[in-house]
């Protein structure tokens, strides 16, 4: 049984895509591309996005960067623009979209929102039949997650839950951690693209287990965030300099990237959301209540939770 988990939770290799491989090597060895590269090269899914918030509308536009045929949607649709002067394709329903795309990539706030792009009117599971792809990389419970899944395999469709571990930052420079679950197939075939928008995918096993570690990854990071921001609240009201508490971290065993990026801002005053604190609240909300599922107390989740 062990082995079969140490095989389950393997990160998946990340691969160059094939439009990318024999560029490089073109670079490196002067050789002109062959006919049978470039046709590889144009290979490519044609691929959807749905929801063109910070970290959708990043990992859409990575996407149409990396060649792929990209279809748009978002409730509103003037998001859409800025990738469409690039070249993509705006689609007027979720629907639309997966009628058109080999695979549709979903990125929504929250369980309801997602929910809604999937069963409202117009929405992705009007669009499913056999063979279509979705890939969910909303940030929801499990709950949320199987049902979905339910939906979406009825009708004969694939789905993947992929949720990310990043915000802003990562999302915009492809170094997301994507935590995919279920159909394993689909992570095979959604692996290009995974490539584009992150550095690392790990495959979970069963849908579920994807909502499940991003809520653990974001409630840990909201506790660590709470602790530098009430560390650095304390030292200077007690008369210390905020830059002499970071430097102190940064020497110690407390150094972290996330404390080397959030603590200068915190002391300059930049609060410009990378990742809405609604959206940090929800996370760590969820996670609170998946520890009463699984009656596991989580005493300073749910102080940081209030």
């Amino acid at each position: 049984a062990s082995g079969r988990r140490a095989q389950v939770l393997a990160p998946v290799p990340r691969k160059p895509t094939p439009r990318n491989a024999w560029r490089r090597s073109v670079r490196e060895t002067g050789a002109v591309a062959t006919k049978g590269q470039r046709e590889e090269a144009m290979a490519k899914p044609t691929v959807g996005y749905l929801g063109m918030g910070i970290m959708g509308s990043a990992m859409a536009n990575r996407l149409i960067d990396a060649g792929f045929d990209v279809t748009l949607w978002n409730r509103t649709t003037e998001r859409c623009d800025p990738l469409k002067a690039k070249g993509a394709k705006v689609a007027d329903t979720p629907q639309a979209v997966v009628e058109a795309c080999d695979i549709v990539f979903a990125c929504t706030s929250d369980p309801e929102s997602a929910r809604k792009v999937v069963f409202g009117e117009g929405g992705v599971l009007a669009g499913i039949s056999a063979g279509k792809k979705y890939v969910d990389m909303s940030t929801v419970d499990e709950e949320c997650a199987i049902e979905i899944a339910t939906a979406i395999k009825s009708k004969g469709g694939l789905f993947l839950e992929a949720p990310v571990s990043g915000s802003k930052a990562p999302a915009v420079n492809g170094q997301l951690v994507i935590l995919a679950a279920g159909d394993e197939s689909l992570r095979s075939d959604a692996q290009p693209c995974f490539d584009v928008m992150g550095k690392k995918t790990f495959f979970l096993g069963e849908v579920g287990a994807g909502a499940r570690m991003k809520l653990v990854v974001n409630m840990v990071m909201a506790i660590n965030i709470e602790a530098l921001s009430e560390g650095l609240a304390l030292g200077q009201k007690a008369g210390l300099k905020g830059s002499d508490i970071m430097a102190v971290l940064e020497e110690g065993a407390l150094k972290s990237p996330l404390y080397s990026l959030k603590g200068p801002k915190m002391l300059e005053g930049d609060y410009a959301p990378n990742f809405p604190l609604k959206h940090q609240q929800k996370d760590i909300r969820l996670a609170v209540d998946l520890g009463q599922k699984v009656g596991q107390p989580l005493p300073v989740a749910a102080a940081a939770n209030e």
